[in-house]
């Protein structure tokens, strides 16, 4: 396994961390006519309960 020699300056560790970055999520909305909400894709909705037109959780 490889094993540094010398330790990383902080500017090249901080260039390094600054490609980390992070995308928003994806969102869609509730096909369910009366709810509209945003939603995560192949996901229950959390307003209504209801995942590909059928009614799987009890709505809240």
């Amino acid at each position: 396994m490889a094993v540094p020699k010398r330790k990383m300056s902080r500017s090249n560790t901080r260039s390094r961390r600054s490609q980390w970055k992070t995308t928003a999520p994806t969102l869609i909305t509730c096909p369910n006519r009366g709810c509209g909400e945003q939603t995560l894709p192949h996901t229950v909705c959390p307003s209504c309960g209801t995942y590909k037109g059928r009614q799987v959780q009890a709505a809240v």
